[in-house]
């Protein structure tokens, strides 16, 4: 066999060896959009999206710096929701949330969390929608010519 080719095939390997070891990394780390039980029986690091459970208590532990609050899921479970931070501005305006963490038994330790919250924008597109003409009562009278 030729010394080139051999050169070729060797490194052929090699790169599909480290894409291999890359995509595995990967994909160990980052399970996707998932619900608490599916989260809790991938072992891996999740995105849950949810409602806070207003019902349920909130707290903050300023000694350890872990905010604690419970959050249901799609599929209507409830799990406690630890985060290494204080609460998140604009927290309680949220309509839905996103932690982003892994299981822990019953536990979800949140790495980050985003907010969806209610858009600024909602107000603009109803200033935007068609106005009705004003009714015949609603309307000036017209000006005299002089």
């Amino acid at each position: 066999m030729n010394k080139r080719l051999m050169k070729t095939m060797v490194g052929v390997v090699l790169l599909g060896g480290f894409f291999a070891l890359v995509m595995m990394s990967f994909g160990e780390k980052v399970g996707g959009y998932m619900n608490f039980e599916e989260a809790a029986a991938s072992g891996s690091e999740a995105h849950v999206v949810g409602q806070w459970v207003r019902e349920r208590p909130v707290r903050y532990d300023p000694a350890r710096n872990v905010f604690t609050f419970y959050m249901r899921d799609a599929a209507g479970t409830v799990r406690r929701v630890e985060y290494p931070n204080p609460k998140p501005a604009n927290f309680e305006d949220a309509e839905q949330l996103v932690v982003m963490g892994r299981m822990q038994g019953d536990v979800f330790h949140a790495r980050e969390i985003l907010m969806k919250c209610p858009s600024k924008y909602n107000d603009m597109r109803a200033l935007q929608q068609p106005s009705r003409p004003p009714s015949d009562a609603a309307r000036m009278p017209a000006m005299p010519n002089e």
